[in-house]
């Protein structure tokens, strides 16, 4: 059975939640599945190989489950963009529109140098506020946003067309 489907199967679908009308796509099924797992980050390494990165960022929280142990695979540098308020070094922020108001995503200054080649994982791409503000954020330190990896993707709600010209690559697709 292909990587896909097997992840499909994992990942659960929860309805309505966090509020009416949205099909949450839950992966913590998937963290107690390690054979599984580690297949996910090859796939995601062997995707991120060709764009050659220097470092990989995620975004706060679930971003982080699976950059760590990507960052690891690649012998890469890994880069938290936390939500802001939460780094304790002398950070970068950047503002996105949420459903209902805005939200700031931050960076600690010193951990991307200007020209490096950064490698951006998050769990799910939906609207693509999340990404495109994270890529934001990182070239506001001078580097490059080479790449975007998600586990999964809801295509339609078209939100790859926000990340302009930088690659997006996922796993896994939702259609509606």
């Amino acid at each position: 059975m292909s990587l896909d489907k097997r992840l499909k199967e994992v990942i659960k679908e929860v309805p309505d939640f966090p509020k009416p009308g949205i099909s949450f796509k839950d992966l913590t099924p998937l963290l107690l599945e390690p054979a599984l797992r580690q297949e996910v980050v090859e796939a995601l390494a062997e995707r991120a190989q060709a764009w050659q990165p220097e470092v990989v960022a995620a975004v706060d929280a679930r971003g982080f489950l699976l950059a760590l142990p990507l960052a690891d695979a690649l012998g890469l540098p890994f880069v938290p963009i936390r939500k802001a308020g939460k780094l304790p070094r002398p950070t970068l922020e950047q503002q996105y529109e949420l459903e209902y108001g805005a939200a700031r995503l931050a960076l600690h200054r010193e951990d991307i140098r200007p020209g490096q080649r950064i490698l951006l994982h998050d769990d799910l791409l939906a609207t693509g506020g999340t990404a495109a503000a994270a890529a934001e954020l990182v070239r506001q330190t001078g580097a490059k946003p080479i790449g975007m990896l998600f586990l999964m993707e809801l295509d339609f709600l078209s939100g790859r067309k926000r990340m302009g010209d930088t690659p997006v690559e996922s796993l896994l697709h939702y259609q509606a």
